[in-house]
């Protein structure tokens, strides 16, 4: 069998990799009080819970003889480097973080972080989005990262005006009919 198709080393370290930063540089990372919650309910558990189990299945395993036909060595150390990786990326995150409390920006009348705002696309159907940090967009739940195209057209515009929002298939303009700031963010 040719060489090309043969790992010499299943051992390599597959960190190399890592996770790009989304947000622009000089830019704050911006989040939400649960978003910043969450991400450092992961990072506890990450560490606290999840790593000192993992890291004892790979010491018992390694004790087990030969590592390199051991997949609960070769299994567990890769999900060791990946949870590594993870924190990583989480300590890197909450390194530089600020809090932006949608509760505390009550009567604004322009879209900042924190709100929730309905608006009008082209084709008529109306859509209700809450711009949030980039580590807590999820757009299943509303939620959008305030750098998306559409949250950057959407900042600091009020009720009623238009937001020009570039898209693949050209410009496409959104009329804004509510903004709020939720108490529930």
């Amino acid at each position: 069998m040719s060489k090309a198709f043969i790992t010499e080393n299943d051992e390599a370290p597959e960190d190399d990799f890592e996770e790009p930063d989304p947000l622009p540089p000089d830019t704050k990372n911006y989040m939400t009080p649960k978003g910043a919650a969450a991400l450092q309910e992961e990072l506890r558990f990450l560490l606290k819970d999840e790593r000192p189990k993992i890291v004892e299945i790979v010491s018992w395993a390694a004790g087990n003889g030969d590592r390199s036909e051991n997949g609960d060595y070769i299994y567990n150390k890769k999900r060791l480097r990946e949870i590594d990786r993870r924190v990583r990326y989480l300590m890197k995150r909450l390194d530089n973080y600020e809090v932006v409390d949608p509760r505390k920006q009550q009567g604004l009348e322009a879209v900042y972080f924190g709100a929730t705002v309905t608006y009008a696309r082209e084709d008529g159907t109306e859509v209700t989005v809450t711009l949030v940090g980039v580590d807590e967009a999820d757009m299943n739940l509303g939620k959008i990262n305030w750098q998306s195209p559409v949250g950057r057209a959407l900042l600091k515009k009020k009720v009623d005006d238009t937001a020009s929002v570039r898209l693949a298939e050209g410009v496409e303009e959104l009329e804004i009919i509510s903004i709020e700031y939720r108490l529930d963010n």
